[in-house]
């Protein structure tokens, strides 16, 4: 996954709703937005408090330029980099698949210098359904040319976890603070940061 394990977007993204809704003097029901993290499919309408005569439109578009503000001053998230550093050790091909779009991902992960980390990127758009559908996974594992359960996938929401179970791969849970109220039933194991997870130990963990 991407947003939320390897950038906390997510808390950028809710911040950036914030920002405009105080700017106007409208409070901004966090709460329900946090139900919604993790759902493509999710209704909540976050200008609902606005008057109907101040444009939507101009409302998205400031909350555009705050959200990317915000997102150039996310680092990465602890633990990602020495993740990805013992998977080269270990000669392990690394895919991401994110209902994200290619641009914010690619684009993202080429400022940090992470794209060549990569083998392959599996985004919105690219698979029949998003997440929680497995379909973007399965894209990856068909590119790689595996099965499910040679893969370990880490994902930071319930309908990742749910997505990478439906494909049978090891799911490795890793909530942030937007998702951190979810369950998730279907992950193998989870952990507090991306800085506990210790590849050759889950590589020993899900080798059966």
């Amino acid at each position: 996954d991407f947003d939320g394990i390897i950038l906390d977007t997510e808390s950028a993204l809710i911040a950036a709703y914030a920002d405009v809704h105080a700017a106007h003097g409208v409070p901004f029901d966090t709460a329900e937005y946090l139900a919604a993290i993790g759902h493509h499919d999710f209704t909540f309408d976050p200008w609902h408090g606005f008057a109907m005569e101040i444009s939507r439109d101009d409302l998205e578009a400031d909350r555009r330029s705050r959200n990317r503000n915000r997102d150039l001053e996310l680092p990465i998230l602890p633990g990602v980099v020495a993740l990805l550093d013992a998977a080269r050790k270990h000669d392990l091909r690394i895919g991401l698949a994110s209902n994200s779009s290619r641009g914010h991902c690619a684009g993202h992960l080429t400022r940090l210098g992470l794209i060549d980390r990569f083998h392959f990127l599996a985004c919105r758009g690219e698979a029949p359904s998003p997440k929680p559908e497995p379909d973007l996974y399965n894209r990856v594992l068909a590119h790689f040319g595996l099965r499910g359960h040679e893969a370990i996938v880490f994902e930071d929401s319930l309908a990742g976890t749910l997505a990478a179970h439906r494909a049978h791969c090891h799911v490795v849970a890793v909530p942030g603070p937007a998702t951190k109220h979810h369950e998730f039933p279907h992950a193998d194991l989870r952990l507090a940061s991306m800085a506990d997870a210790d590849l050759p130990e889950l590589m020993q963990q899900f080798a059966g």
